[in-house]
């Protein structure tokens, strides 16, 4: 069960209107190593881990929700204010096409997010190596959207995020040694 706090998990503030970089950030919103899919793969793995761990994978997934809520907010407050030539300038003229200025979860390059994304191998030492990955991927991508930006305070918030991503991956690393330590303890009955 979550309680919802009505704020977004830290401010999101944008300096310009800027659909160029609305629609790079739609990979983090959509794309295969983007917040969604983090929080559904954490969130459907929690089922088939022992114990000791359920808890790391559910409070991951869900803070990946509220990761997802901020890149909503920054997409949305960066293109709140655009024009049609501004959105056509961005390459989102599709999009805005079928969606007018409405989040959908798509990537970067407008492909819609797939169920393919999300992962589940059954073996907890497997799905935690893949979790730590997807974390790595994260935060590379957050490092190059930062690296595309001259918006300081979306640059703010995406440090936020891209630190987060760290945090994610040392708490999966620390969850596989616990299960690592658990498989190779002599066991007697």
């Amino acid at each position: 069960m979550w309680i919802y706090e009505k704020k977004l998990q830290y401010p999101v503030h944008v300096s310009k209107c800027d659909p160029r970089m609305a629609k790079l950030l739609l990979e983090q919103y959509g794309g295969a190593d983007g917040e969604l899919a983090a929080a559904l793969r954490y969130l459907n793995q929690r089922y088939t881990v022992p114990d000791r761990v359920i808890g790391v994978l559910n409070d991951i997934g869900t803070e990946e929700f509220a990761h997802l809520e901020m890149i909503a907010t920054m997409v949305y407050k960066l293109m709140k204010d655009a024009t049609p030539e501004q959105i056509k300038e961005a390459g989102l003229d599709p999009h805005y096409a079928d969606h007018d200025r409405a989040l959908f979860y798509v990537n970067a390059a407008g492909v819609p997010f797939s169920v393919r994304h999300i992962t589940a191998k059954g073996d907890p030492i497997a799905d935690l190596y893949e979790d730590i990955a997807a974390e790595e991927k994260a935060r590379a991508t957050y490092q190059w959207l930062i690296d595309l930006t001259d918006d300081p305070d979306l640059k703010d918030g995406l440090a936020y995020l891209r630190e987060r991503e760290v945090i994610h991956s040392l708490r999966f690393r620390e969850a596989v040694e616990i299960l690592k330590e658990e498989r190779d303890r002599k066991k007697v009955f």
